[in-house]
């Protein structure tokens, strides 16, 4: 970075937009209450607040990059464009039928989510392509035109195109598209064989379907956003954050959207990493909690792990298989609806239960006082203690704790016969339980002990909340970085540009064809570097490369990652080899005898990653001087005690805070339990370790 260059990273949350911008000075940073009806607002209020606590105009920032919540707000709001599907004829119904599979099986009155379409909107058209990409039936032109005329009669504003076997052989989606394009030039059209190229069509039409729900919305948005910036004098690329942990262009994003839906936690898990590499951590568990959701990620090796598959708009608890499927590259994490809006009720078993509905930023929680009459996790850890009424958001926002009593007292209170402490109590008990057991669970699915692992938190409410789950997991050790409350923003600063490009071609090994293995890989390699050039016209650019596979017969594949030697020279021993030393740590043994297959290929290319130097850390020294006392509640112990405030910005290197302890600062609070110390790292971090 030149002296004069300025980097703003924003993250829009559910709550708050969060605004960093680094400079040759350091970092500044400020966190605003999210716009909801123009979400742009409160980028350019943020802005101008960073701009001038750096004493900079806008029009001196170089570089912008954004993550957004507004593609997953709109798949989950269902509020997206007037959208039609195309299909193939007799696959009108798919998205409706799911897998035929039960996401809770005892549950005998589960209802199946709503398809993201109804009936009348799908189309179909007479064609086929067989699994080996094979024409057996051809489109025919007259029939798309007339399916195309009956969408503009019905004034339809997007359209997705999803045809089966379509990722083996796009002709006819391509069709499809050159004759909407003649009858319908105004509607924006979403291919699955562009979106999504990949076996599995009720993941492959869901996919391109809601890439083509929120399609307009976001190039709306996108649009509004460059014109409010260039009135502000900013001239500089807009780049925005994807799924996958890395970064793509503006007319990208706008194309692809739906590798938006989790681009704010993808940010997070990008600043984890960093952090992990900073201090040569190879096991790090990603604790991200926000306003409304908390995001849960293992870091293995200072990588954070990845899924080709997940879900959004969860409609049962948050349970796994109840959402909309979409395919595409992404952070593997785990996220439920516990953040510091979370709202609390009592169930019908009298149980205090905690999310996933959210307060957000309108009206808030009851203590924002802006007419929020239910109590949110964040009336709880006022209650508790855990907050200052008087320097919330650095004072931005004053907290009326009486606001937060009463919400307490009347929603769970009478009910259950607890006093605002009680419940408070139990809120806070509740929610800290489910982010461990989404945890546990996330840690068993992948075959890891989180004994071994340490925590990095960060987001607004996490470090009020990391060490109690740091107890509750058996976690001796949390770092809580410098901007811990606007983590994931400063990942965007942190994050390559990168794209990943998948395609599904079914082989076996038994069928091993090398020269095919090394066209369709070095095709893939080619697609990738292309999105990324549009970005960096000059940076360096690495290929990574990965294939699922799994044993024949078996549902679900596993990614193996191959070094660009071993995917340009392919080799069936070699394949199987990596194959089974994979399977063998996930599942502890390999299976004699039986053939593998290869289902997907996939080609990361991504600028090379920031360099960052190995830490020296510092050993335990003096105690911090505290500013004063406040009454804590320490959950472990169910009680007050009296507990040190400690100002964050006054602990020298080396200094240590001792449990029960708050550590605060403008964008967040550190709550040290009694079973807590913490010290004070070289680079800011906050050391949160166990005490013997």
């Amino acid at each position: 970075m030149t002296s004069a260059s300025y980097r703003l990273g924003v993250d829009i949350g559910g709550t708050f937009t969060d605004v960093v911008l680094e400079g040759a000075g350091g970092q500044v940073s400020t966190k605003v209450l999210t716009t909801y009806a123009a979400p742009e607002n409160a980028i350019i209020d943020g802005m101008q607040q960073v701009c001038a606590k750096a004493g900079i105009t806008p029009a001196e920032i170089t570089q912008i990059i954004h993550g957004t919540t507004l593609a997953t707000n709109a798949l989950i709001e269902r509020r997206g464009a007037k959208t039609a599907l195309i299909t193939t004829e007799g696959f009108r119904d798919v998205i409706e039928m799911r897998t035929e599979s039960r996401f809770e099986q005892y549950d005998l009155n589960l209802t199946l989510p709503e398809p993201l379409l109804p009936r009348q909107m799908r189309f179909t058209v007479a064609e086929r392509v067989n699994a080996k990409g094979e024409m057996m039936i051809e489109l025919d032109p007259e029939e798309v035109r007339k399916v195309a005329e009956r969408i503009k009669a019905a004034g339809f504003e997007s359209v997705a195109v999803g045809l089966i076997h379509a990722y083996l052989n796009p002709a006819h989606e391509q069709m499809i598209r050159d004759i909407l394009a003649e009858v319908v030039p105004d509607v924006a059209v979403s291919l699955s064989s562009e979106v999504s190229p990949q076996m599995r069509e009720y993941e492959r039409f869901n996919t391109v379907l809601a890439n083509a729900y929120i399609k307009p919305l976001m190039a709306s948005y996108l649009g509004r956003l460059e014109e409010r910036l260039a009135g502000e004098g900013v001239t500089c690329r807009i780049f925005l954050m994807h799924s996958g942990g890395g970064i793509i262009s503006i007319a990208n994003a706008a194309e692809f959207p739906v590798r938006l839906v989790e681009s704010g936690p993808a940010g997070g898990a990008v600043f984890a990493a960093h952090i992990a590499a900073r201090y040569g951590l190879d096991k790090v568990l990603s604790f991200d909690m926000g306003g409304t959701t908390a995001k849960i990620c293992l870091i293995k090796n200072q990588t954070p792990k990845t899924s080709r598959v997940f879900e959004v708009a969860r409609t049962y608890r948050f349970k796994k298989g109840s959402g909309m499927p979409i395919s595409i590259p992404v952070i593997d994490m785990v996220e439920i609806g516990a953040g510091g809006g979370s709202l609390a009720h009592v169930d019908a078993m009298r149980q205090i239960r905690v999310g996933p509905e959210s307060a957000g930023s309108e009206p808030g929680p009851a203590c924002y006082g802006r007419g929020g009459a239910r109590p949110a996790v964040t009336d709880a850890d006022l209650m508790l203690g855990k907050l200052d009424p008087a320097n919330f958001a650095g004072g931005s926002i004053a907290l009326d704790p009486d606001a937060s009593a009463a919400a307490l007292e009347s929603e769970l209170g009478q009910t259950l016969e607890m006093d605002a402490v009680e419940a408070a109590f139990g809120v806070a008990e509740v929610v800290d339980e489910n982010m461990a057991n989404a945890a546990r669970v996330h840690a068993v699915e992948n075959g890891e002990d989180l004994g071994d692992y340490t925590m990095i938190a960060f987001g607004g409410a996490a470090p009020l909340h990391a060490g109690r789950l740091c107890e509750k997991l058996g976690i001796d050790r949390c770092l809580v970085p410098p901007g811990a409350g606007v983590g994931s923003a400063i990942g965007f600063l942190r994050a390559p540009f990168s794209f990943e490009a998948n395609r599904s071609v079914y082989m076996k090994l038994s069928d091993f064809a090398p020269d095919t293995i090394r066209t369709l890989l070095t095709d893939l390699q080619a697609e990738a570097t292309g999105f990324v050039r549009t970005c960096d016209a000059e940076a360096p650019i690495l290929s990574e490369f990965k294939v699922y596979m799994r044993y024949t017969g078996q549902g679900w594949e596993i990614p193996i990652d191959l070094t660009e030697a071993q995917a340009m020279n392919p080799d069936a021993a070699t394949f199987q080899a990596r194959f089974e030393e994979e399977y063998a740590k996930l599942f502890g043994r390999t299976v004699a005898g039986m053939d593998i297959e290869i289902t997907v290929w996939s080609v990361n290319a991504t600028t090379p990653p920031e360099e960052v130097a190995r830490l020296d850390e510092a050993a335990p020294g003096a105690t911090a001087t505290a500013q004063g006392e406040r009454q804590l509640f320490d959950p472990a112990e169910a009680r007050f005690f009296d507990a040190a405030v400690v100002d964050r910005t006054t602990m020298a290197e080396g200094q240590v805070a001792h449990g029960p302890a708050a550590v605060t600062e403008d964008e967040t609070t550190i709550i040290l339990p009694a079973s807590r110390n913490a010290l004070r790292q070289p680079d800011g971090c906050i050391d949160m370790i166990a005490k013997d």
